[in-house]
């Protein structure tokens, strides 16, 4: 009987290389044997090079789709955001993997808005980075425009007014 009561454990591949004072949340199996793993840091994917954890704080973007899992990845310079391409996986055992990403990525954003900037318009988010105290700003340029030094010192300016604006709600 203790057989039929004992919860599946998460892949020790993953486990093995858990930061201390990172716990798994979620995990889902994968069609091709592997798995992803929802943590307090990130999401554990499996891409063709391995396993790479990707922070809550980088994605752009979570989409659950019948048995898919999409994310888009952002990389990070000083400020801006910029998308990589989108990643899949087919997930054939979810158990509570998609509403767990879905809360992280939703808990991880403190504010978003769309403002005007010098030469076109950036998406700005405040996110929480998991081990981290206060909130990290970056922005993402929206429609044409252009990645140059008049935009980034804009860009700058505006996360710079943000952060000294911010207040936690206690």
């Amino acid at each position: 009987m203790a057989l039929l009561s004992r919860r599946p454990k998460p892949p020790a591949e993953v486990v093995a290389q858990l930061r201390p004072d990172e716990r798994v949340l979620a995990w889902g199996d994968t069609d091709d044997g592997r798995a992803v793993v929802a943590t307090n840091v990130g999401l554990w994917w499996p891409f063709a090079d391995g396993l790479r954890r990707i922070g809550w704080e980088v994605v752009s973007k979570a989409v659950w789709r019948d048995t898919t899992l999409t994310v888009t990845e952002a990389e990070v310079d000083d400020v801006l955001l910029i998308d990589r391409a989108p990643t899949s996986v087919t997930i054939t055992e979810p158990r509570n993997l998609p509403a767990t990403v879905r809360k992280r990525v939703e808990s991880s954003v403190v504010r978003s808005e769309i403002a005007l900037i010098d030469d076109g318009t950036a998406l700005f988010v405040g996110r929480r980075v998991p081990g981290q105290d206060g909130v990290t700003w970056r922005a993402r340029l929206e429609g044409h425009t252009l990645d140059n030094e008049v935009t980034r010192a804009s860009v700058r300016q505006r996360i710079e007014l943000l952060a000294a604006s911010w207040k936690p709600i206690d």
